[in-house]
């Protein structure tokens, strides 16, 4: 049996490309997506944008209890009939973007796990962030561009925002590249799968969490400046030295430590 055979999904539904739908259909991604996921116990698994079923009904012959979030309302009829022999499935027809994880959670914590709509999933990672409390941890697919991005280190050509954000809050773990071939119908760039460990609120140091993407922002919004000059309006000269950090220095040269350390600083 050929490895990278495409499964046969439960059903078929034509891909909307104003939802930015890339439906996954190689088995050998599926399988590798549900054992990095490694559904245990009493897990809470919440699933964004589940599709044609690809990882959601792998994921309920291993775990009887899911959740999925779907805004396309055509597929959740099918996605139904095609989880019912399987498991408890439930439905939130709604757009991700307005959904209270905090509130879905109701005490218990949570694990996300999706296919990320392509044109929405810088919104969609930082959305989970607010309610990184209740959420242990997450795997998504994305775009692999935008994995490096929330992976990259300092020095790296594409460490920026997004991975100085992310970071902060999680550890980010790229785990591995998905061709375009996988998917109905394809797309135009390779993916990749991120684990994010939301981190213990305890850790993260952060004071004045609107004041840290402030800075962050203004940081990386004039990449080819100096922090001081990019910073001019942000951070003071007593504010540079009270954090140790070199205002010299550009953005792409700091760790995320030394970030928190100017936001915090007074």
């Amino acid at each position: 049996m050929n490895p990278h055979s495409p499964a046969a999904p439960a059903f078929t539904a034509p891909a909307k490309k104003q939802l930015g739908q890339h439906f996954l259909a190689d088995r050998h991604y599926i399988d590798k997506i549900v054992m990095a996921v490694n559904p245990k116990g009493d897990d809470r698994l919440v699933e964004i944008g589940p599709g044609q079923g690809a990882i959601t009904l792998p994921l309920l012959r291993q775990h009887p209890r899911l959740t999925v979030i779907e805004f396309d309302r055509d597929l959740i009829e099918p996605l139904t009939a095609a989880a019912a022999p399987l498991g408890e499935l439930t439905i939130v027809p709604r757009d991700v973007l307005r959904v209270d994880f905090t509130e879905l959670a109701a005490g218990e914590p949570i694990r996300l796990v999706g296919n990320l709509p392509y044109n929405i999933s810088s919104p969609i990672l930082f959305h989970a962030l607010e309610h990184a409390a209740v959420i242990t941890d997450m795997h998504f697919m994305l775009q692999k561009e935008v994995v490096d991005r929330m992976a990259a280190g300092p020095g790296s050509k594409v460490y920026g925002r997004l991975s100085v954000m992310l970071q902060a809050y999680c550890q980010v773990i790229s785990l591995f590249v998905v061709p375009p071939g996988a998917f109905r119908p394809p797309p135009k760039v390779d993916s990749a799968v991120v684990r994010m460990i939301p981190r213990d609120p305890a850790t993260v140091g952060i004071d004045d969490p609107r004041r840290f993407a402030d800075v962050v922002r203004a940081a990386f919004g004039q990449r080819r400046k100096t922090l001081r000059n990019a910073l001019n309006t942000v951070v003071s000269a007593e504010q540079f030295a009270a954090a140790g950090v070199r205002p010299d220095a550009r953005a792409e040269q700091l760790e995320v430590a030394e970030f928190i350390a100017l936001a915090n600083a007074s």
